[in-house]
């Protein structure tokens, strides 16, 4: 059955995708989204090389060394300033996207990549552990512009029967960077102590061959049109991006959203906040924003090592089963990419939470028997690669791919700063807080996670409509009538309150009839 579902979904895509759009996928994927997933995970290996390193720059310089405890906020300090480049990338998005466009502020932010991959390879030539520690920052800054404008871009040129398979691609190439991290950090190939600088930089050849191709290819029609109004340049791109010539109903979709936000200028974050029309859209963007790096992904990819360490894998065949995660990664991702048009954005989301809430349950069952019973501490590897496998298959792209859903073209940037933001702040949060809630909780901390999965997906099980195959001024219906529903809703009980108060304002008599045709849309 899953087989037949894998085989009809990719039957469908393959025949509505374009050359121009897998290529443009590609390039931004692989030019931005691999670089943050390779971020992630490139300074796991070079640690203690970094150390020492840091040590000894430190010693050349004063004559003595750095204590233990400052050494280990110094590196502390080298893996989370990439958290805080995000936070500073997601929220200058808005603006970049406005004026330089989606394929434009991709392309213009690789310099932010060269820049960076030349401080952190030429850091240990100068002897200066302040070049890492801001080459990290400005690869923050870039990953948290990437995560937001990929993501819009991708589902702005994708036709609505294919916004969720290429919405998706991004987070394939996530854990392939991940993966290529794993891999190139191998003490066969750019493991060892001489190479870590090199190992650091390699960001810039994906970078590179993204802003040799990626300029050739046209900007985002909406943005053309609706931001633009450039009808000739959104028809052109429009005849890039489509197996068939046959535009003219897209092109009238596209103009039908102008018209309705003919009066209405891009929302700055706070009047967003403000928008009782949207309120619904903006808590569904903050939950499941909030839900994916709360879920504990971060906390099993920080420490990955640990947990296969208590499960007693021998230490030399870590780095080998760790990089075996990083292929799970992948083909989740592909699971995920290839059956959303067929399953949903709702279902792989649900899914994907779900999966991750019992794996994260089953983690904490087995730390707790391992000491009784020996086999436990394989079921704890397989609750972690049910998490990471969770994970990619929904929770790791769709929450972007919603966000661009969700609302229209002057809404859209604010809501990726919110979703951006609120995403890189909970990051580094539990970056930062998960070591002290281990220490106190112990194996029960990941009940933790647990608890924040099954929350999310019941949220967005009963919440959330079904986007896939849906216009963005569909969509923007289907939340309308939502809300004037419960308009009504509280109307009627408000009413039925103030009758119960018979005598108090003569309302005994007052008739409780509503056209609710010509209130709710």
């Amino acid at each position: 059955m899953a087989e037949e579902v894998l085989m009809s979904s990719s039957r469908k895509i393959t025949s509505h995708l374009t050359g121009s759009l897998l290529a443009v996928a590609f390039l931004t994927s692989f030019g931005s989204s691999m670089l943050y997933g390779y971020n992630l995970a490139v300074v796991n290996s070079p640690a203690s090389y970094i150390k020492d390193f840091y040590n000894q720059t430190v010693v050349s310089r004063n004559g003595t060394g750095l204590s233990a405890e400052t050494l280990t906020l110094m590196y502390s300090l080298t893996v989370s300033v990439f958290a805080i480049g995000g936070l500073l990338g997601s929220l200058i998005v808005g603006v970049l996207v406005s004026r330089f466009g989606r394929k434009g502020t991709v392309v213009n932010t690789t310099v932010l990549v060269f820049l960076a991959g030349s401080l952190m390879g030429f850091s240990r030539m100068c002897g200066s552990p302040e070049m890492v520690i801001i080459g990290r920052f400005i690869t923050g800054i870039h990953s948290g512009i990437s995560l937001s404008v990929v993501p819009m871009y991708l589902g702005e040129i994708a036709p609505k029967n294919l916004r969720g398979f290429l919405g998706l691609v991004p987070s394939i190439f996530i854990g392939t960077g991940v993966f290529t991290a794993q891999i190139l950090g191998l003490h066969e190939l750019l493991g060892k102590e001489e190479y870590w600088p090199l190992f650091l930089s390699v960001v810039v050849v994906p970078t590179f061959i993204q802003l040799m191709l990626l300029p050739w290819f046209p900007e985002s029609p909406r943005y053309l049109l609706i931001e633009k109004n450039n009808v000739h340049a959104t028809i052109t791109a429009l005849k890039w991006y489509r197996a068939k010539c046959d535009i003219q109903a897209e092109i009238e979709e596209m103009q039908e959203e102008q018209r309705s936000l003919s009066s209405v200028e891009t929302l700055s974050v706070w009047k967003l906040l403000l928008d009782d029309s949207v309120r619904w859209q903006v808590l569904s963007v903050v939950v499941i924003n909030i839900g994916m790096q709360l879920s504990g992904i971060d906390a099993i990819w920080f420490y990955t090592n640990d947990i296969f360490e208590n499960a007693g894998i021998p230490a030399p065949e870590i780095q080998y089963t760790t990089a075996g995660t990083g292929v799970i990664e992948i083909i989740a991702g592909l699971v995920g990419c290839f059956t959303i048009e067929k399953l949903g954005r709702r279902h792989l989301m649900v899914g994907g939470f779900t999966m991750m809430g019992v794996c994260s349950s089953g983690i904490t069952l087995a730390l707790i028997l391992q000491t009784q019973i020996s086999f436990m501490r394989y079921i704890s590897v397989c609750c972690v690669v049910g998490i990471i496998a969770g994970f990619c298959i929904g929770p790791a792209g769709v929450p972007f791919l919603i966000t661009a859903e969700l609302f229209k073209q002057s809404h859209r940037p604010a809501a990726y700063i919110i979703g951006g933001s609120l995403n890189w702040l909970s990051n580094f949060t539990v970056g930062f807080v998960f070591p002290f809630l281990q220490m106190s909780a112990g194996s029960y901390c990941y009940l933790v996670f647990a608890a924040v999965c099954f929350a999310v997906a019941v949220y967005v099980y009963v919440v959330i409509p079904e986007t896939k195959n849906k216009t963005f001024m569909e969509i923007s219906r289907m939340f309308s009538r939502k809300e004037a529903v419960l308009e009504i809703q509280g109307l009627i009980h408000d009413q039925l309150k103030l009758q119960k108060m018979n005598g108090y304002g003569g309302l005994e008599h007052t008739s409780l009839e509503f056209d609710s045709s010509s209130s709710v849309p």
